[in-house]
């Protein structure tokens, strides 16, 4: 996530949450989620190394025609390629204006890195705008996701399969038998989560892996091995 007006605590980030709620469901394993302030030189740093660490990598924020909208030039200066117009943007930003040219703040968001691939985004006039693993989004939510919307399948693999058993325990209570579990089940992912002030439980549990079986084998074993008054409810 790139804006100085999310590390300010001036907009709440919702980006974040939504892609990795969205990535999970289609089975993509979200490694790192970064937020940096508007600056190029930065920008151009993490790009590039996610780029060259990760299969895909997606910005928010900062595509607009002001001042701090830097990411196309750092996600250029990222790559060493050159900003140029896209004449395809520019035609799209003046239908959408009803305008015969572009003023510098219009020209600006035509402005991509040379080679940069173009996918529509369903009924929105602005494309997402790819460059190499790098997919460039807005950084308004609504915007984001429906861009997102219009280009998710590009990234279905196998789902997670996921189970939450609720535990009136604490979670001194049940380390030992999480820790047994994982002995037996190294591949689980597996979330043990404390809840304050919901009264029915103390833990949330989650556990996730692509395989449905393993997860229900998992799933038993737990149930087998927590007392029956410490389960508040399975989904």
């Amino acid at each position: 996530m790139i804006g100085n007006e999310i590390l300010s605590g001036k907009v709440v980030d919702v980006n974040s949450p939504y892609l990795c709620r969205e990535l999970r469901a289609l089975g993509v394993d979200v490694r790192r989620v970064l937020t940096i302030p508007d600056e190029i030189e930065l920008i151009a740093k993490e790009v590039r190394a996610m780029s060259e660490s990760f299969d895909w990598v997606f910005t928010s924020g900062g595509i607009g025609p002001t001042h701090d909208d830097l990411t196309m030039e750092g996600v250029s200066h990222a790559f060493g390629m050159p900003l140029e117009v896209s004449e395809s943007i520019a035609s799209r930003i003046e239908r959408a204006l009803g305008s015969g040219g572009l003023d510098e703040s219009q020209r600006k968001m035509a402005m991509i890195p040379r080679g940069a691939h173009l996918v529509d985004s369903g009924d929105l006039w602005f494309p997402v705008v790819i460059v190499r693993n790098v997919h460039v989004f807005p950084g308004i939510p609504d915007l984001l996701q429906r861009k997102f919307q219009s280009i998710r399948e590009r990234f279905r693999g196998v789902p997670f399969v996921l189970r939450r058993v609720f535990v009136t325990q604490r979670e001194s209570e049940i380390a030992s038998v999480l820790n047994a579990l994982l002995v037996e089940y190294p591949e689980l992912l597996l979330g043990s989560y404390p809840r304050v002030g919901e009264g029915a439980f103390h833990v949330l549990l989650t556990l996730e892996s692509r395989d449905p079986d393993y997860v229900k084998r998992a799933l038993d074993e737990l149930v087998r091995r927590l007392p029956a008054e410490a389960i508040h409810k399975v989904e």
